[in-house]
């Protein structure tokens, strides 16, 4: 039994579909990661601005920033507007993020 050429091109042309498809998917993929980033510099120094210790506060703030692309609005408060952040703590079990 012999395979007709319009069913072998149109083969071809579902797998050249299946393939740029998915490749499109990665791609998009890979701009929402970078796209969710934030500047965790200025989110921070927003955050700790009235801090009596701004400089342990913009170093906490900056690696919670990093871990979880999140800086709650606001200088206090609103932790759980960003759960990773919220949910970050030291090894004593306080919350590590300001």
């Amino acid at each position: 039994m012999a395979i007709s050429k319009p069913f072998v091109a149109f083969v071809l042309l579902s797998m050249l579909l299946l393939v740029q498809a998915h490749e499109m998917v990665n791609e998009f993929d890979g701009k929402s990661l970078t796209s969710s980033k934030i500047n965790c510099g200025s989110a921070c120094k927003a955050r700790c601005k009235l801090s009596s210790r701004p400089n342990l506060c913009h170093r906490a703030c900056g690696t919670c920033c990093a871990r979880c692309s999140c800086v709650p609005p606001g200088t206090s408060g609103n932790q759980k507007v960003c759960p990773c952040y919220y949910n970050q703590t030291t090894h004593g079990g306080k919350r590590k993020c300001p």
